[in-house]
């Protein structure tokens, strides 16, 4: 039994929002929780992530605003390279060195890789019926490869260029 578009607009829907949401607790957390954005500028700095302060911020705002845009479906294909962005980050500096599983210590990487695929899932099937993609005709023009390619590419891109400018880490030597 084939997936009717009712059927993806639907799986669109409840994707959104429960990435959109995940990421706006993820972001609000950054902000407010625990140690706020100091806090967190503190743990992105033990990671290598210079200035600390600056990647707070922006993985803060990249996850809060694109959390909302997700919610929304307004520019899903670019909203879900925001989640693919923020989490590849995650994954390359804090969890890949931890194994797969997220009750590992230091936290494996099953949690980020799921919002990174989901995402690149959701650039293809874009906001569906229930968007403002759909209501402002935004996305009508896009195919799902298209769609894909720009959560996937974009994401991945702007994570490696992040890593490549600002990541850090400590040898080996220098931990000790």
């Amino acid at each position: 039994m084939a997936v009717d578009a009712v059927g993806a607009d639907i799986a669109s829907l409840v994707l959104r929002i429960s990435v959109g949401g995940t990421l706006i607790a993820h972001g609000w957390n950054h902000a407010f929780g625990g140690g706020k954005i100091e806090g967190t500028a503190g743990w992105f700095e033990s990671m290598g992530l210079r200035p600390g302060r600056l990647h707070a911020l922006m993985a803060t705002g990249t996850e809060l605003g694109a959390g909302l845009l997700l919610i929304l479906g307004l520019l899903t294909p670019f909203a879900a390279a925001g989640a693919v962005g923020t989490m590849a980050v995650a994954l390359i500096t804090a969890h890949l060195r931890n194994g797969f599983f997220i009750f590992r210590p230091g936290q494996g990487y099953e949690y980020v890789i799921m919002i990174i695929l989901v995402a690149c899932g959701l650039g293809a099937l874009g906001g569906g019926t229930v968007s403002l993609d759909r209501a402002l005709t935004i996305s009508d023009d896009l195919s799902a490869w298209t769609g894909l390619i720009i959560a996937a590419g974009a994401g991945l891109l702007g994570a490696a260029l992040l890593l490549a400018a600002f990541w850090r880490p400590r040898r080996l030597a220098e931990q000790d």
